[in-house]
């Protein structure tokens, strides 16, 4: 069978603009749909053990559902992904005050992030060559939208490999002052198709995570060892979930940033997936320094999927890959600052297979 890309109009925004839900097939089992508000992937379709291709990720039934609140379903997050402290930071010496969602704090970029903004969606054309089918999204964000200094001019390529069964993100942005910039997606995984994922089976190598305070702001960095957030080996996510550690209490089970053992450059290995009854496994490859492990924690039953299953808590698993939450206000941690002349670029790639 042949790659292919098609496309059908998803619905229309209060504002009469069309929202188009453009899907991608490789050809080998392997599909993505995405619609052009938030680049919210709807749906990822990966062939199991069997050969029979099933939804791995949660998505709701219309763009009236994606249009009411939601816990970022498959959106693209920005403009900075995670937590800033207070919602403040002083950049060059400039105090800013950005949007507070998240408690006392900024979460994804405030009220309305990225995943909440129309995006302009088109095919990029096809390259047999490089053995990939491919769409871009492309969005400005004004100088000062929420509260973000710099008008940044971002493009997100979604590509799948025609050779193999990967789904590459692919994140580019520049801007016309300086600012702060943490791009991610937040795709909550579930390889069953269904149920909970605690039975899922998680590797992160990485030796050191970020333990939060109340309000889910790092403290700093702390070593795995001897804890329930040592992933180094594949463990079950469910297995130490109910263990009566601090950290575990505060966030309600997992939602932490783990800082990768990796080189400096390059894709390396964030986080690798087991699912044994269905045999499918994700490996997340990425550019960047850090991977959020979050277990779905606060999903409580609320919102319901395309085929009327309720999504509760733990129905499905984010993999974050980014920079470390609260940069802007962390000295030590790795910078976040784009400044005019520069271009942020980073990718990350998922990569599947079976057991």
């Amino acid at each position: 069978m042949n790659s292919s890309i098609t496309s059908r109009e998803f619905g229309r925004m209060p504002d009469g603009r069309t929202v188009t839900e453009y899907t991608l097939d490789n050809g080998r089992g392997l599909s993505l749909s995405a619609i052009n508000l938030g680049g919210i992937v709807t749906a990822l379709h990966v062939p199991d053990r069997e050969g029979q291709s099933g939804n791995i990720v949660l998505g709701l039934p219309t763009l009236e559902d994606y249009l009411k609140p939601h816990p970022h379903f498959g959106t693209i997050v920005g403009r900075y992904a995670n937590r800033i402290a207070g919602g403040r930071f002083t950049l060059d010496g400039v105090a800013h005050q950005v949007a507070v969602n998240n408690g006392a704090n900024s979460l994804h970029g405030g009220h309305k992030g990225f995943g909440t903004r129309f995006w302009h969606i088109e095919e990029v054309p096809a390259d047999s060559a490089a053995g990939e089918v491919a769409i871009e999204l492309r969005y400005t964000s004004a100088d000062g939208e929420e509260g973000f200094p710099g008008e940044v001019q971002v493009t997100v390529r979604y590509v799948l490999g025609t050779t193999d069964n990967t789904w590459r993100i692919d994140y580019r942005a520049v801007t016309d002052r300086a600012t702060v910039l943490n791009l991610s997606h937040h795709d909550y995984f579930n390889l069953a198709g269904g149920g909970a994922v605690r039975d899922h089976r998680l590797t992160i190598p990485a030796s050191r995570f970020s333990p939060v305070d109340a309000g889910l702001i790092p403290l700093g960095l702390a070593p795995v060892d001897g804890t329930p957030f040592d992933f180094r080996v594949p463990t079950q996510i469910g297995a130490r979930m109910d263990e009566p550690h601090e950290q575990l209490r505060v966030a309600g089970g997992y939602d932490h940033n783990w800082v990768l053992d990796r080189e400096p450059a390059g894709l390396a290995l964030a986080a690798r997936l087991e699912h044994e009854p269905s045999g499918r496994v994700m490996e997340v490859l990425t550019t960047e320094p850090a991977v959020q492990f979050y277990s779905g924690n606060f999903l409580d039953g609320s919102l319901r999927g395309r085929d009327g299953e309720s999504f509760n808590q733990g129905a499905g698993l984010c993999l974050e890959t980014q920079h470390y939450p609260d940069s802007p206000n962390q000295p030590g941690f790795p910078s976040t600052v784009l400044r005019p002349g520069e271009t942020f670029s980073s990718s990350t790639l998922h990569r599947f297979g079976v057991a």
